[in-house]
């Protein structure tokens, strides 16, 4: 077996429990945690290298074979989504580090905690443990979200808590459907015995699919399960908001990982049990999500209305259904994760320089360093805006160029460009009152940007720029990962043919 499967899950809760013991100065723990995450980042990249010539890293716990053990996979897109999370969660770190880790005892312990739910829930190979992991990074994001306390924090959070609970509780329900019919909840198994349940359970498994689905566009905040979303992401931190941008794509990565290989070609009479519905519903969550972005009074609850579109329009390149749509949607991805991020960030910026108006869109109100502040923000709305030549253009040509085949290509291209229209409406609007229409502040205020503050933002903006410059390399690693995808059979025979 191949220990670097299970590295990425262990070195986070390793970390986690050395920081949880230690009664040192913050700036150990400081610097304990960021080391961990740059393990993570190189532990990433291996892992994407090793996994990039198509094979599978197969990782049978305690060596029972599945289906009967615990079982980790890593393929292309499981190391694909690693990679994302540590090169986020570095950034975020390192804006954290500046003083928002100091309102509570356990920041990084709950941080690296998040860490080890979500690298679990991506190399997972069973649904039980798939549950199991979501626990962990939802019990860790609880605590991440109302670090610092606060009124509208204490109650987002309860809305947070409450309707995730809801989802956990469905989550279980599903699985134990599934588990009671087909006696298996491994992933691999799943997917040949979904292909030939038989007559009389096939209902029940359909509707346990179609559960898992429910649980997931909650994860996704896919509409009309998104309203927990907004309030959630702009009243907590600017470093929890930007970690919490990988949030939703972890129920996206899960529709896709169920849509493709439990549910997908192979599948019998459960073919397409979810893609029937992904499109329609993504298109919708698209354009629900920027009417929200126009709607906003706030640039935090702007960026996290920005999630909710970048939600619809990643799952729109999943719902095509085909290789060209599933690559769009993972070249999409890192662009808009990193993007919303940068925003997250750069919106604590703001706020901490805006006195009690914080980052509410009220013109007149002084604020230093506006210029840098500005400029940052004029990249990242062109980024999430989707203008050409950065990659929020080339994530959405690649969806508008696969779509072309498509039955519902009309509706598709329309929902797409109106949208982009309305976001370069809204955040016009948006950098106009903040920057444009507000005043600089008396020499007596104004304080220099610090470099640790602006570098975590301009990192995350160079990693979406590192997205153009190496497009072709980064969408060829896309295609491929869909393709794969698109072809269960090798998967299914590296879990259950794996006995070493």
């Amino acid at each position: 077996m191949n220990h670097l499967v299970i590295a990425p899950i262990l070195l986070p809760l390793l970390a986690g429990i050395v920081l949880l013991f230690l009664r040192q100065g913050r700036p150990l723990k400081r610097g304990v945690s960021i080391a961990a995450v740059l393990a993570l980042v190189g532990l990433a990249l291996i892992l994407v290298n090793t996994v990039s010539n198509g094979d599978y890293l197969v990782y049978t716990l305690g060596n029972w074979p599945a289906p009967y053990g615990i079982v980790l996979v890593a393929d292309r897109l499981a190391a694909w989504m690693v990679l994302i999370t540590a090169l986020l969660a570095l950034f975020a770190l390192l804006y954290a580090s500046r003083g928002t880790d100091r309102t509570g005892r356990h920041f990084h312990v709950l941080f690296q905690l998040q860490l080890f739910g979500l690298n679990g829930a991506f190399l997972t190979g069973d649904l039980f443990n798939l549950f199991v992991f979501f626990e962990i990074l939802l019990l860790a994001s609880y605590g991440l979200l109302l670090h610092g306390g606060g009124r509208l924090r204490t109650r987002a959070g309860l809305h947070f808590v409450v309707i995730n609970l809801a989802g956990s509780t469905l989550f279980l329900f599903a699985v134990g459907t599934l588990y009671g019919v087909l006696g298996t909840l491994n992933m691999a198994d799943l997917a040949e015995k979904v292909a030939r349940v038989e007559p009389a359970h096939q209902g029940l498994v359909q509707a346990a699919g179609l559960l898992l689905f429910g649980v997931f566009a909650l994860k996704a905040a896919l509409i009309p399960l998104h309203l927990w979303l907004p309030a959630a992401y702009a009243h907590t931190s600017a470093p929890v908001a930007a970690l919490f941008a990988i949030m939703t794509k972890v129920g996206a990565y899960s529709i896709l990982r169920l849509d493709t290989l439990i549910f997908g070609a192979q599948a019998g009479v459960a073919t397409n049990l979810i893609g029937t519905w992904l499109l329609p519903l993504a298109l919708t969550t698209l354009s629900i999500g920027m009417l929200g972005v126009l709607a906003s009074t706030a640039l935090r609850q702007q960026v996290a209305y920005l999630v909710v579109a970048s939600v619809g329009s990643l799952l729109t390149a999943f719902g095509l259904g085909s290789s060209a749509g599933i690559a769009a949607g993972l070249y999409y991805l890192p662009h808009t994760t990193f993007a919303t991020a940068a925003l997250f960030l750069l919106a604590g910026s703001i706020a901490s320089r805006r006195g009690s108006q914080a980052d509410h869109f009220a013109a007149d109100v002084g604020m230093a360093d506006r210029l840098v502040l500005g400029s940052l923000f004029f990249v990242g709305a062109v980024l999430v805006a989707g203008l050409p030549p950065l990659s929020g253009f080339l994530g959405k040509f690649f969806t508008l160029r696969a779509a072309l085949e498509h039955p519902a290509m009309p509706w598709i291209v329309s929902v797409v460009l109106i949208t982009s229209l309305l976001a370069m409406i809204a955040l016009a609007r948006s950098g106009s009152v903040l920057f444009y229409r507000s005043q600089a502040a008396p020499a007596t205020m104004r304080t220099p940007a610090l470099v640790q503050e602006l570098m975590p933002i301009g990192g995350l903006l160079l990693l979406c720029l590192a997205l153009v410059i190496w497009a072709g390399a980064a969408h060829d690693f896309a295609q491929t990962t869909a393709e794969q995808l698109l072809q269960p059979q090798a998967y299914i025979e590296a879990v259950l043919g794996n006995g070493d």
